[in-house]
């Protein structure tokens, strides 16, 4: 586990590089990230949703061999499996590293997959959050797909920001979501083939399902349940959840 420095002088070096990078693009912003020494080693993580092949691509363009994490929770749909293959074979990644939750903790507290029936905040944290923070342990920081535009606490977002300890580098920022399309057009970057039948955001598939015109792109995910977000936040050491974007991470 790398070691962490010391909060104030990482406040310092945030500091000057969103000074630094303010009207910098987000490919600048992403080589930057990758090649600078004192970021320290980042992984990308991704989820390879909807809108994932942005920072995938990006990332393909700079250095091939950045480790990309991405969390199978063992509940995925098919087509997204398929996906994160074919795409990692498309961009060249070399080190896209698959993770699953623990073999123990699911026979333990989930033997018959049905825990997401009875709590979803649980099925996440045994099949998300927990082999998520052991899979960035290594890691100075971690680059994700957040933006200004998706609202809430992200209206104020910065390309680098501090959490738990490392630096979390948000490439995307500053970016609409007709930014996105149009990267994804001009570069010719497949889609996520369920996206074409109704899925803006793809989660685990007992948990998501097709969204009707003019519903909010989230509509599908926990529908019917208060529940509507899967990403977790470290603050000062615990666990919170935040209003997030159609993708964990990217």
């Amino acid at each position: 586990m790398p070691l962490e420095a010391p909060l104030p002088a990482l406040e310092e070096r945030v500091a000057d590089l969103n000074a630094r990078f303010k009207h910098r693009s987000a490919t600048q912003v992403m080589s930057h990230a990758l090649t600078d020494p004192e970021i320290g080693p980042l992984a990308l993580v991704s989820s390879f949703g909807a809108e994932s092949v942005v920072l995938l691509h990006m990332v393909s363009r700079v250095d091939r061999s950045t480790p990309v994490i991405f969390l199978d929770t063992q509940m995925l749909f098919q087509e997204t499996l398929e996906y994160q293959v074919d795409v990692s074979k498309k961009l060249g990644l070399t080190d896209v590293r698959t993770i699953h939750p623990d073999a123990d903790q699911v026979f333990k507290r989930d033997p018959d997959n049905i825990l997401h029936l009875a709590d979803t905040d649980a099925c996440c944290n045994l099949r998300k959050v927990e082999p998520l923070a052991n899979a960035i342990a290594p890691f100075d920081g971690w680059i994700t797909g957040r933006k200004r535009f998706q609202g809430g606490k992200r209206v104020d977002l910065e390309f680098f920001e501090i959490e738990n300890g490392r630096i979390k580098v948000n490439p995307l920022a500053h970016w609409a979501a007709d930014d996105v399309k149009d990267y994804m057009i001009n570069n010719r970057l497949p889609r996520h083939p369920l996206v074409g039948r109704g899925f803006p955001s793809i989660g685990c598939a007992p948990c998501t399902s097709a969204v009707k015109p003019g519903e909010d792109p989230r509509a599908g995910r926990w529908r019917g349940a208060e529940k509507s977000e899967c990403g977790i936040h470290f603050v000062d050491g615990k666990i919170q959840r935040i209003a997030s974007s159609p993708e964990q991470g990217d």
